[in-house]
């Protein structure tokens, strides 16, 4: 079996982290290799389309296949994403999602393109079990363990939570966890989870690693 070349654009650290320690392990299973570089031109964060979109093509003439880890939360009109100011009217963010990948996907018109924006950011993830929290804070370091709980429960699939400025998966956990720094914490949460679980409980995202995992 012939091993497959894919690049993932990550939007940060965290995502490039995440996808080095959780993805690059069953992707390499697979005879898939992998490449995580970030964003370029960015200092952390999104970037607008123009210029990843030439990033994208870059890496496509690399003989390889190319998707995205990037954040749905701050995308904005000035980053001119394809079909934006068509999901601007929607409410269903699974529906503005799958459109915005749409809108890339028919941009750059390449079968080995997968595009992908993750539903609110990153930290969505995270919210998977009180247990997996449990195993990596001590009491001491949750300022509100209840509040956590009750997140918890409130949203079965985590990458419904919303992404106000206060209310987004990152900034919830910052008033959650004391001095919750996300490259250091986000991915020791996520490695308690597992690939598996998370997949589980983020429709989103298990789709996106199902078409990875397809390439194979």
């Amino acid at each position: 079996m012939s091993v497959k070349r894919l690049i993932i654009i990550c939007e940060g650290e965290t995502e490039q982290e995440f996808c080095k320690a959780l993805l690059m392990p069953e992707l390499s299973k697979q005879n898939i290799s992998v490449y995580c570089p970030r964003i370029k031109k960015s200092m952390g964060g999104i970037v607008k389309w123009d210029d990843l979109r030439n990033q994208i093509l870059n890496h496509l003439r690399e003989n390889a296949f190319v998707t995205l880890f990037i954040d749905y939360y701050g995308l904005t009109d000035k980053h001119h994403f394809p079909a934006w100011e068509e999901v601007l009217c929607k409410q269903d963010k699974q529906e503005i999602i799958n459109r915005l990948c749409e809108g890339m996907e028919c941009d750059i018109n390449d079968r080995r393109f997968i595009p992908y924006i993750q539903l609110h950011e990153f930290e969505s993830l995270l919210f998977h079990d009180i247990d997996s929290f449990d195993h990596v804070f001590s009491e001491k370091d949750f300022i509100d363990r209840d509040e956590l709980t009750h997140i918890l429960e409130q949203y079965p699939n985590p990458e419904e939570i919303n992404n106000g400025r206060d209310t987004s998966p990152s900034h919830r956990l910052s008033k959650i966890i004391n001095g919750y720094q996300k490259v250091i914490y986000g991915n020791v949460i996520a490695m308690e989870i597992g690939l598996d679980g998370i997949r589980k409980k983020c429709p989103l995202f298990n789709k996106w690693v199902e078409r990875l995992l397809a390439l194979s």
